[in-house]
């Protein structure tokens, strides 16, 4: 008599979420990226290379290939990779029981709130987003591990969506009715 042979575990995947955030998400993404990394590592860069040229000229035929592969590199490969991997994995659904959003670009997260358990709903612009029409939309839930952000929306659909998800909350019985 044969044993049957144990069938492996087929765990159920977890699909993306159906709607991307705004095409001008990216180049917010990439001013926010030469303000806050690039931007200063390039000047960093620069600066080096003047005071080598001004003060230690023959420090230069070390320093200059140093520079490039830990600063200016690194910067321009920045700047160019993360908007577009950022584009690619932010996206978000509203169901008619949850809110869903995968965000990240190097450490991916995805989040699944509930409807029965949103506290508040909360649209936010910072400046950078004002400028490019775009708006972040945070919705607080009763978790502990944090809240639901879906960020790179244009403003008129960041205010439908908590609109919408403000309305779908209170007609899902929880904690939030």
């Amino acid at each position: 008599m044969s044993m049957p042979v144990p069938r492996p575990q087929l765990r159920p995947q977890l699909r993306a979420p159906l709607h991307g955030v705004d095409p001008r998400a990216r180049r917010w993404w990439t001013v926010q990226a030469l303000l806050a990394v690039s931007g200063p590592m390039l000047l960093t860069a620069v600066t080096l290379l003047v005071l080598s040229l001004l003060f230690f000229p023959g420090a230069l035929s070390w320093l200059g290939p140093l520079l490039l592969v830990t600063l200016v590199l690194p910067a321009l490969g920045y700047v160019w990779a993360m908007p577009r991997w950022r584009y690619r994995t932010h996206a978000w659904e509203l169901g008619e029981r949850a809110v869903y959003a995968a965000s990240g670009w190097l450490w991916r997260k995805r989040r699944i709130a509930p409807l029965s358990r949103v506290q508040t709903v909360d649209t936010a612009r910072g400046p950078l987003q004002q400028a490019f029409g775009l708006a972040t939309v945070t919705v607080t839930t009763a978790s502990t591990a944090g809240d639901v952000r879906i960020a790179g929306l244009s403003d008129a659909d960041a205010e439908e969506l908590a609109r919408r998800i403000g309305d779908a909350a209170q007609l899902v019985p929880g904690d939030a009715a």
